[in-house]
């Protein structure tokens, strides 16, 4: 499934101080998006463009992301998400179950990517998280 790269939001994500209220400005109202089962909605963080060290990331880099990007902000879960199963159960460590407003990774190839409101976003299966970070930069 091709995408459309939607250069003004990643603009402003990456070039925001606080990304995780940058990305749900962006994504905009989602109550009439209704996922099934045990699907999470993602939006899908992009790095800053500028680094630490001052390094401007070129536009093809920044975009990257929109593609390759490992970390999410969880914007929705299904009614049946990080729900234990008779296949699965859930060992939830000190950080607890995910919720919307955590920020989480992924394998890329698990996730589906689609664009809500402009913004690139992903959903997966409750399963296909594997890790809860308190900081998405570390990421990459």
């Amino acid at each position: 499934m091709s995408l459309v790269v939607p250069r003004r939001a990643i603009e402003a994500v990456s070039n925001s101080t606080d990304p995780k209220a940058a990305i749900v400005d962006r994504v905009g109202d989602i109550t009439g998006v209704h996922l099934m089962a045990d699907m999470v909605l993602l939006g899908t963080y992009i790095r800053p463009q500028k680094t630490a060290g001052g390094i401007i990331r070129p536009d093809s880099n920044v975009e990257e992301d929109v593609w390759q990007g490992k970390v999410g902000l969880v914007l929705s879960l299904g009614p049946d998400a990080f729900e234990d199963t008779s296949d699965y159960t859930f060992n939830f460590g000190p950080g607890g179950k995910p919720k919307v407003g955590d920020w989480v990774v992924f394998k890329v190839g698990d996730a589906w990517g689609l664009n809500i409101n402009g913004y690139p976003c992903r959903y997966i299966r409750d399963v296909g998280i594997k890790l809860k970070v308190d900081d998405p930069s570390i990421i990459f």
